[in-house]
């Protein structure tokens, strides 16, 4: 009887009849290793490689056709090409130029803000939290001015009265006791001999970029015009920034004078000033429509009109 073979040994068996066939061939012995490899060759690659250089002969060959042929492109396009490709581009020194200027906008934009804001509060408040009844005196001194200004319609603008005195039981507004102080504390001479083109307090100018509420008193004199130091004090302050233009700073106590618009300052930080010492010259540099100097007193950093302190044309 036939015995009957199990599934592993056709298995081996079927090997064995392989193995003896490939040994039979050219009496060589094939490795088992060798059976099943794909011997294909993978030209995946080599067919990335020639689309490279296809490309790049391509690229290579428009600029040499826009270079060198007047017939396909004109002159200006081949002059504007070849320009194009002999530009050296400094990459960090465009972004050290753009960070910059980026640096000195948000300077200004800054200083606009403060300038901004001294304008609409009308200086610090005081100590005792009286700054909403500050900003009401500095309204109804602006008031009387314009009161005083619609009586001589016709005239020019007309001057603050110094001489007039408080009544009797009169309460003095905080503005009027600053200017109290301020000459009793120090000694204020006029800046220089001009006539007055714009006072003190708020008004309506034309040009849509001069503040209506004005700080000080603007001064109206030739470019050159030499300016002479109101006080005693040191320079706390030389600028170009901001709409005042070049001006200057200076203190004597609690008490500072600025000096706006200049076209030259003679003077630097820190140094130690005489009254009528020449320290700059009339411009009109900043936000203005006109060469003038616009000269602000103030008191602990209120602003006080000038004119309640000197006696201007």
């Amino acid at each position: 009887m036939e015995r009957v073979m199990t599934p592993e040994e056709r298995i081996r068996r079927a090997e064995e009849i392989y193995h003896k066939r490939r040994t039979q061939s050219d009496g060589v012995r094939v490795p088992t290793n060798s059976v099943n490899v794909n011997t294909k060759p993978n030209i995946a690659l080599f067919k990335k490689m020639i689309l490279q250089i296809l490309i790049c002969l391509l690229i290579y060959f428009i600029f040499y056709m826009i270079q060198n042929s007047n017939y396909f492109f004109s002159e200006e396009v081949i002059a504007k090409t070849k320009e194009i490709l002999s530009y050296d581009i400094n990459f960090s020194e465009i972004y050290m130029t753009v960070t910059s200027y980026l640096d000195q906008f948000n300077k200004n934009e800054e200083q606009k803000q403060e300038a901004q804001l001294e304008n609409n509060i009308g200086g610090a408040a005081p100590e005792d939290g009286s700054g909403s009844k500050q900003d009401q005196n500095i309204i109804q001194d602006t008031q009387k001015q314009q009161d005083q200004q619609n009586e001589g319609v016709g005239q020019e603008e007309t001057k603050v009265d110094q001489s007039q005195e408080p009544e009797a039981g009169e309460e003095l507004d905080q503005m009027q006791i600053d200017a109290k102080a301020v000459k009793e504390t120090v000694s204020i001479i006029k800046p220089l001999e001009a006539k007055v083109s714009s006072r003190f307090g708020m008004r309506d100018p034309t040009t849509p970029t001069v503040p209506k509420n004005h700080t000080g008193i603007d001064l109206a004199a030739d470019t050159g015009t030499v300016i002479k130091a109101a006080m005693d004090g040191v320079v706390t302050l030389k600028s170009s920034e901001g709409d005042y233009g070049n001006h200057i700073k200076i203190e004597n106590g609690d008490v500072m004078t600025l000096y706006a618009h200049c076209s030259k300052i003679y003077v630097n930080e820190g140094d130690e000033i005489k009254q009528g010492q020449e320290i700059a010259e009339v411009g009109e540099t900043g936000n203005v429509t006109g060469p003038h100097l616009h000269f602000e007193i103030r008191r602990e950093n209120r602003y006080v009109n000038p004119e309640y302190v000197l006696d201007f044309e």
